[in-house]
C-alpha cells in the first residue's frame, strides 16, 4: 500500500511539474496551444482504447478536456469555438460505445428528446441573416454534453481512487492555465482599469471564463489538500498550488467563479465532516485553519497588488468608492425579460438561439443574460420546463438511495450557480453535473465486479 501510495504521488509531482512546463511553452511560443489541444486529444483517444474503458478511462479524458478547455481557446488559433465542449462529449460517447449505460437513465434520453421542439421552431423563427446551424450548435451544446455526460455517468460505479483521477484531471490543465497567466500579465498596477472584470489579468480572454475555470480548479485542489494528507509534501505542493490558483482567479475581477468556487468548498467541508471520526475531525480543524489562513493570506496580497481595487470589487463598489446601483451588473433585467418571453410564448418558446435577436427587437438591448435557467425557458417553454424539472428532481432522487458520494452537493452546487452567472458556455456546469450522479464503490467491489464480468466475457457495465 505504502508503495501504491508512494508511485501515485510521485506521478503527480511529475504531472505538476509537465504542466507548469508545458504553461510556460505556451507564453514562449503561442502555436503549441494548438499542439497541446491535439496531443492530448490523440493521447487520449489512445488510453481509452488501449485499455477498453475498463477503469473509467474515457471520463478522465472528458474531465481533462473540461478543465482544459478554457486554456485551449485563450492560446490555440485554429481550434472551433466549441471544440472543448465537442471534445468531451466524444470521448463520453466512446466510453459509452465501449461500456455502456446503466438501465435508470431513461430520464436523460427524455432531456435530450424534450431540447428537440426548440431545435425545430428555432429554424422557422431565426432572422433570415443569422446563421441557423451556428446559432443552434452554439446554444445547445452545453445542453447536449451535459445530456451525454449524464448518461455515462448515471450510477456509473467508480472506485474513489478512479475519482482521484478525475481530479487530478481537471486540476492539470489549470495549473498550466496559472502559469500562463502569471507570465502572459506578471505586474498588475499597469493594466488596472477600475473595478471591472479585467481582460488583461485573465490572458486577454474573457474573465467570467477564465475565472470559473481556475475555480473549478481551486475546488479540485481543495478536495486534495483534505483527502490527500498523509504525505505532508504533497499536502504542501496542493495548498501552495491552491493559493497561485486563487490569486490569479481573484486578479480576473470577476465574481462568479470565485465565489462559486468558496461556495462549493465549503460544502464538501460539511459533506466530508459527516464521514469521518471524531479524532481525525480533530485533525482536519488544523488543516482548516492552515487553509484558511493561506486564502486570506492570498487575499491579503491581492489587494495590495490592486492598490485595494478588490476590495471595492467585492463591496460592489466602484473605484471612486461609491456602491453600484446593480450588483448583477443589469443580468436582473436581462433575466426578467426572459420570463417574459416564456410568459409570451409558454409553450414553444421563442425558439433556440433566439433570445438575444428578440430582445433587442422587443427592447433594444443587445445582450445575454448567461443565465441558463432562464434561457431554457424562454427558448423551449414548456419542454424547458419539462427539462428544468428532470434535471433538478433525478440527482435528488438519486441521492436518496446513494449516498456514498461525498462530493455530490458540490459537484451539483457548481452546475447551478455556474449557470446561473455564465450560463453553459464552457463544458464544466455540464460535467460537474454529471459527476454528481456516480455511484463511489470500494476498490475491492471494483476488483470483484471486473472479474466477474472478464469470467462471463462482457466488458459492458450492467446495472
Amino acid at each position: 500500500m505504502k508503495k501504491r501510495l508512494k508511485k501515485y504521488n510521485s506521478l503527480y509531482v511529475r504531472l505538476v511539474l509537465l504542466h507548469i512546463g508545458i504553461g510556460f511553452g505556451i507564453y514562449l511560443f503561442r502555436f503549441l496551444g494548438t499542439v497541446y489541444f491535439m496531443a492530448s486529444v490523440a493521447y487520449f483517444i489512445y488510453f481509452i482504447f488501449k485499455n477498453g474503458n475498463r477503469q473509467n478511462q474515457a471520463l478522465v479524458a472528458a474531465a481533462y478536456m473540461t478543465g482544459g478547455e478554457v486554456v485551449f481557446r485563450m492560446t490555440s488559433t485554429i481550434i472551433p469555438w466549441e471544440t472543448g465542449k465537442y471534445s468531451v462529449i466524444s470521448f463520453l460517447l466512446i466510453g459509452l460505445f465501449l461500456s455502456g449505460t446503466s438501465r435508470k437513465s431513461a430520464p436523460y434520453w427524455l432531456y435530450l428528446v424534450l431540447l428537440l421542439p426548440g431545435v425545430i421552431y428555432a429554424a422557422t423563427t431565426l432572422n433570415f441573416d443569422t446563421d441557423v446551424r451556428k446559432a443552434i450548435a452554439f446554444n445547445l451544446s452545453g445542453p447536449v454534453c451535459l445530456g451525454i455526460a449524464a448518461l455515462y455517468c448515471y450510477d456509473r460505479r467508480i472506485t474513489k481512487i478512479q475519482l482521484q483521477q478525475v481530479l487530478w484531471a481537471i486540476i492539470m490543465p489549470t495549473v498550466t492555465m496559472a502559469t500562463y497567466l502569471y507570465f502572459y500579465t506578471p505586474g498588475t498596477q499597469e493594466v488596472l482599469n477600475g473595478t471591472a472584470s479585467n481582460f488583461a489579468l485573465s490572458g486577454g480572454f474573457g474573465p467570467n471564463q477564465v475565472a470559473t475555470i481556475l475555480g473549478l480548479g481551486m475546488f479540485a485542489l481543495f478536495v486534495q489538500v483534505f483527502i490527500n494528507t498523509r504525505n505532508k509534501w504533497i499536502f504542501s505542493i496542493n495548498l501552495l498550488l491552491l493559493m497561485l490558483l486563487t490569486y490569479r482567479a481573484i486578479l480576473t475581477f470577476s465574481r462568479g467563479g470565485v465565489l462559486t468556487a468558496l461556495i462549493i468548498c465549503v460544502v464538501f467541508l460539511f459533506s466530508y465532516f459527516q464521514g469521518i471520526s471524531k479524532t481525525k475531525k480533530s485533525t482536519i480543524m488544523v488543516y482548516i485553519t492552515v487553509v484558511a489562513g493561506a486564502v486570506l493570506l492570498v487575499w491579503f496580497i491581492t489587494s495590495i497588488r490592486t492598490m485595494g481595487l478588490i476590495d471595492l470589487r467585492y463591496a460592489n463598489k466602484d473605484a471612486t468608492g461609491r456602491v453600484k446601483e446593480n450588483i448583477s451588473t443589469g443580468r436582473t433585467e436581462l433575466i426578467s425579460s426572459e420570463l417574459v418571453f416564456f410568459k409570451e410564448n409558454p409553450i414553444m418558446g421563442i425558439g433556440v438561439g433566439k433570445t438575444r435577436e428578440y430582445r433587442e427587437k422587443k427592447y433594444g438591448i443587445l445582450a445575454a443574460s448567461h443565465n441558463e435557467l432562464s434561457r431554457l425557458l424562454s427558448e423551449h417553454g414548456i419542454f424547458g420546463l419539462a427539462a428544468l424539472i428532470l434535471l433538478i428532481l433525478v440527482p435528488l432522487s438519486f441521492r436518496f438511495s446513494n449516498r456514498k458520494n461525498y462530493l455530490f452537493y458540490s459537484f451539483l452546487g457548481f452546475w447551478f450557480l455556474t449557470i446561473n452567472h455564465s450560463s453553459m458556455r464552457i463544458a464544466a456546469p455540464a460535467f460537474l453535473y454529471a459527476l454528481s450522479l456516480i455511484n463511489i464503490i470500494h476498490e475491492k467491489k471494483a476488483t470483484l465486479h471486473r472479474e466477474q464480468i472478464s469470467a462471463q466475457g462482457k466488458f459492458a457495465y450492467k446495472h
